[in-house]
């Protein structure tokens, strides 16, 4: 019990003194996270709009793989990647495995369907209720998308929010194609892992304080885009 004791105010000391090694690892965490969520937002919005809106052979089929895809197990998505990117692998004359962009590949892989999924579903409401409106406008569903991802906005950022939320607990894909190299890919999980297994508590539970706080600021923005949107729809 006093091991932890001691654990738990080292960690403190570390967030209050912005140890620096910490503070790297919390910076590429973010720095790969946020960049696969931009990733995946500029590919899952127009493809979840254009599954709602346009009729085509295996639509279906489609969104019913769109919708597993949201469960993909990481270590399977790290797998592929690291084929994928190893010297003998089709991308490996790239040198991109084992580095931060390896990392974002793996993640955007798994937030995207995230982001497309939910976009579909939003915008395909959308489109139920405002279709005779727009068609007498003369806009058809191409042109009908902005409009409609505008009009979602508040919903489409609790889309994104939550991949955010998928990338930042990521661990173990980018495990697999980062490797957890010291200053180079660690990041707040793959280093909490590594931490625990040395008997390291205080780096740990410092790391696990603020991805702790991380999670809790995503659901509060989550909550206050809600709300908001509730709001701007009474």
């Amino acid at each position: 019990m006093n091991d932890i004791s001691a654990a738990f105010v080292t960690a403190l000391h570390l967030l209050v003194t912005f140890d620096q090694n910490l503070v790297e690892i919390v910076g590429l965490s973010l720095r790969v996270s946020l960049s696969a969520v931009a990733l995946a937002v500029v590919i899952g919005l127009p493809v979840g709009a254009a599954l709602a809106l346009f009729k085509f052979p295996g639509r279906n089929g489609l969104i019913v793989f769109l919708n597993a895809l949201m469960g993909l197990p990481p270590v399977v998505v790290g797998l592929v990647v690291y084929l994928l990117l190893s010297r003998a692998g089709p991308l490996g004359v790239l040198g991109l495995l084992f580095t931060p962009t390896a990392m974002i590949i793996a993640q955007a892989i798994l937030v995207t369907p995230i982001v497309a999924a939910l976009t579909r579903q939003v915008v395909a409401d959308l489109w139920v209720e405002y279709s005779e409106q727009m068609r007498s406008m003369g806009a058809g569903p191409l042109s009908a998308i902005p409009a409609l991802l505008y009009d979602a906005r508040f919903t489409l950022v609790t889309a994104v929010l939550a991949g955010f939320g998928r990338a930042s607990a990521e661990v173990g894909a980018v495990m697999i194609v980062g490797g957890n190299i010291d200053h180079v890919t660690r990041t707040m999980t793959t280093a909490i892992a590594l931490e625990v297994s040395k008997g390291d508590l205080a780096l740990a539970l410092g790391l696990g304080i603020v991805l702790i706080g991380i999670s809790l600021a995503i659901n509060a923005a989550t909550y206050t885009v809600k709300q908001r949107a509730e709001a701007a729809w009474a």
